[in-house]
């Protein structure tokens, strides 16, 4: 991703019709963390329809660029995904995704997750041509403050 559109959307907070629900943070190993889309999401492979996923690391002690997203009870695994580290400038509390808007009717493409307190995230890896594309479209900062696990915040004003 381009560095100067990412500097610049991590300054936007834009929600877009996105919903987070954040669950209590027991275990900070694994990041778990619980998120509620309101529209539909893509993901590497795979979009991912409204509803609440849990989004964590792979078991612990395994290779820790695997993020597997699984439904909110966490009893039914959608994905295991491949992601590389990546760095941000401005470190929140609060757990960010980056989208990217891919236009065209097409849902936004997660690109990034950053767990609160941390500096690393996840760059989910796409296909080449796939990733291309996604460099070219408009990215979006998403935060969200923690809340208990029964409350939702809409991220932006």
């Amino acid at each position: 991703m381009r560095m100067s559109k990412l500097n610049v959307m991590l300054g936007m907070v834009m929600a877009a019709g996105l919903f987070f629900t954040f669950a209590a943070h027991a275990d900070e190993a694994d990041q778990k963390t619980i998120l509620t889309f309101s529209t539909p999401v893509q993901i590497p492979g795979e979009v991912l329809q409204t509803g609440t996923y849990m989004f964590k690391l792979a078991e612990y002690g395994s290779d820790q660029n695997l993020v597997q997203i699984f439904n909110a009870g966490g009893t039914k695994l959608y994905a295991t995904l491949m992601t590389v580290p990546t760095y941000r400038q401005n470190v929140t509390g609060n757990t960010t995704v980056i989208l990217t808007e891919q236009g065209s009717g097409q849902p936004d493409a997660l690109t990034k997750w950053y767990y609160p307190g941390e500096e690393t995230g996840h760059q989910f890896l796409y296909p080449t041509h796939e990733e291309k594309q996604l460099e070219k479209d408009r990215m979006e900062a998403i935060m969200a403050h923690p809340q208990p696990a029964n409350s939702r915040v809409r991220a932006g004003a």
